[in-house]
């Protein structure tokens, strides 16, 4: 992170510190204490939930209160009065200085929080939220990036006033009906997702060990499927996406390895895991090859289903086979979530590690008795 005197230089968070340093030479570089930072970040935790009863914790430095119902508790106090008591509380914890921002819902709140900064306290009052997102620029809206700016910059829309008065049939032929939605929710100041107790889970992650250790490729790229397939949805079960991808190996020698991969946008379908789980598992058998025991897939840096995606937004089929995900690909595993809750998870599975022995397709019933029709 970077101090605010610093940031007057150009300087700004996960910067890289030759360039901070390059960019303000007097600069003090303090070392990082994840065991440090973590527990200052507890005792603001702590402290926020002895003040409301909903905190969420977006992120170590992040979090989400839910004061509905707090009415009398709060009587004869403005919010912005209750911001203050907030910051002294969380000050007398923690000996560390917030920005408080308040709204009607999580977009304004966080919005409002920037506007905040440093150490203050906004609030955007019910019916305000329209006239105050107005002031902003597209690209201070959560989840709008570079990419969807310039693209949107391109088409004439330059601000959140242009977008507003584009015509809603003419930005759905355009970006597809959810995310024309998404982005005329963020230009209006619209937010419907609830602040959820405790913290946003991190990662999700499937792995085997096998009762024989398996060699072939063909084994291994098939219990490769068998776990992209799961771990993926279990992401959609929970309304998440996520940007890194990694393969764990581990050998009969019990050496464990892995590889990442992060893509350009959040994912969700197994069709596009799988194939780069498989890139990352052939790079893991290229380097040291060896009878594999256990074989893990995981996915991290999760974000809300409802955050688009930006770069497969305008450049869709640019990019390398495998990487990107289309609105079809997301479509057809939600899709199969539906027919796997109606008649099981095995309902539908990829051919490839569809079990063909017979009266395989017999055990396929759901709970009340109803059949899926026979593969074709």
């Amino acid at each position: 992170s970077a101090s605010y005197s610093c940031r007057e230089f150009g300087v700004h968070s996960a910067m890289p510190t030759g360039r901070a340093l390059r960019l303000c030479p007097q600069a003090m570089v303090a070392p990082v204490s994840r065991s440090a930072c973590s527990e200052r970040s507890r005792r603001v935790r702590d402290a926020l939930r002895t003040l409301a009863p909903l905190v969420q914790a977006a992120s170590i430095d992040e979090f989400y209160l839910d004061l509905t119902g707090m009415d009398r508790m709060l009587a004869g106090e403005s919010l912005v009065e209750s911001g203050r008591r907030i910051q002294a509380a969380v000050l007398a914890a923690s000996e560390i200085r917030v920005s408080i921002g308040g709204g009607t819902n999580r977009l304004v709140a966080k919005l409002a929080a920037g506007r905040a900064k440093p150490n203050g306290v906004f609030v955007v009052p019910p019916g305000g939220e329209a006239d105050f997102i107005a002031e902003l620029a597209l690209a201070d809206l959560p989840g709008v990036g570079p990419k969807l700016v310039a693209a949107l910059s391109e088409r004439g829309l330059r601000g959140v006033a242009d977008v507003r008065r584009v015509e809603r049939d003419w930005l759905e032929r355009w970006l597809g009906d959810s995310r024309a939605e998404w982005l005329l929710r963020r230009v209006w100041g619209r937010d419907d997702s609830p602040v959820v107790h405790g913290e946003r889970r991190k990662s999700v992650s499937s792995e085997r060990t096998f009762s024989r250790d398996l060699d072939t490729t063909e084994e291994l790229e098939r219990e490769l499927l068998r776990l992209s397939v799961s771990v993926t949805a279990s992401l959609r079960k929970e309304g998440l996406r996520a940007r890194t991808l990694s393969v764990k190996v581990r050998t009969s020698d019990f050496t464990t390895r892995q590889r990442a991969h992060t893509f350009g946008d959040p994912v969700e379908s197994d069709t596009v895991v799988f194939p780069v789980a498989r890139r990352l598992l052939a790079e893991l058998r290229a380097r040291r090859r060896g009878r594999v025991r256990l074989l893990g897939v995981g996915l991290s840096n999760l974000v809300a289903h409802d955050v688009p995606a930006q770069l497969a937004l305008f450049t869709e089929g640019v990019h390398a086979p495998g990487d990107s995900e289309t609105e079809r690909d997301r479509a057809l595993a939600r899709t199969v979530d539906v027919l796997r809750t109606r008649f099981g998870k095995d309902a539908v599975l990829p051919g490839r590690i569809v079990d063909p022995s017979p009266g395989r397709f017999e055990t396929l019933r759901s709970a009340d008795g109803r059949e899926p029709e026979s593969p074709s």
